[in-house]
């Protein structure tokens, strides 16, 4: 499992990369997390605004933190 983790370093973005990772690690799922800071590559995504969060290539949440029970549910399908 991918993931990624869009945002240029603000503080809402380190605490959805802090959520993630922490998800990852409860739920002991094999998962690579990335941190993206790279507008260019953000692009890529579609992402205009941030934080953004993407699983396996697909855009999971936009502009907002999201929970940790977001993050378990996408990680466990």
């Amino acid at each position: 499992m991918d993931i990624k983790v869009l945002g240029p370093g603000c503080a809402k973005c380190k605490e959805a990369e802090k959520v993630v990772r922490e998800a990852v690690a409860a739920a002991g799922v094999d998962a690579s997390v990335e941190k993206i800071t790279d507008f260019q590559q953000m692009m890529q995504y579609g992402v205009m605004s941030t934080p953004a969060v993407v699983v396996d290539g697909e855009v999971k949440v936009v502009g907002k933190v999201p929970s940790r029970d977001d993050v378990l549910a996408w990680i466990k399908k």
